[in-house]
């Protein structure tokens, strides 16, 4: 989560002018509005919408295979699309600040035990994928793509738990 500082201006003047164009400053401020324009260009969300553009390739790679409906490639299937699926709500959850409203959930904790569990999982899926490919090109790609995702979601995972142990010796140093 990227949370810049905000300059917040009081007057005690009771002309009205100055505060009224200081709320005007602050209502077009990056802080207002639905979208938090500040995540949506961080490293964090760019790396999220790459992960889910390349579950989505592998996904589309394995369901474009001739012997796609082998019960090996169905576990493939359902892992990126979970992963893809679970992604997507973080994602929508961190530009529409809708961690803000749900403070009962623990989010940067919730997103790493996500990342956790399902890069282990895809990292599987696409393992058995490539171990039963049997020369199919589109099966190795979706592996290929999988592999890609999970090494993106293993990223993801040292990103934030970078940031969490930074932010946690710095906050016991305070």
């Amino acid at each position: 989560m990227s949370r810049g500082l905000q300059v917040v201006r009081t007057d005690a003047s009771s002309g009205g002018g100055a505060s009224t164009s200081s709320a005007a400053l602050s209502a077009s401020g990056p802080d207002s509005g639905l979208l938090d324009r500040g995540y949506a260009g961080s490293c964090s969300a760019l790396l999220k919408v790459a992960q889910m553009l390349l579950l989505l390739i592998g996904f589309i790679c394995i369901i474009a295979s001739p012997v796609a409906s082998h019960s090996t490639y169905t576990y493939f299937k359902i892992i990126s699309m979970f992963d893809l699926v679970m992604i997507f709500i973080f994602y929508v959850v961190y530009i529409f600040r809708i961690y803000r409203m749900l403070t009962c959930i623990n989010w940067p904790l919730a997103e790493f035990l996500h990342y956790l569990i399902g890069t282990t999982l895809l990292l599987i899926g696409s393992v058995v994928v490539v171990a039963r490919s049997t020369g199919s090109a589109s099966l190795t790609a979706g592996a290929v793509f999988g592999f890609l995702a999970s090494f993106l979601c293993l990223l993801s995972i040292w990103l934030s738990y970078k940031v969490s142990c930074v932010t946690q010796s710095t906050d016991a140093a305070v």
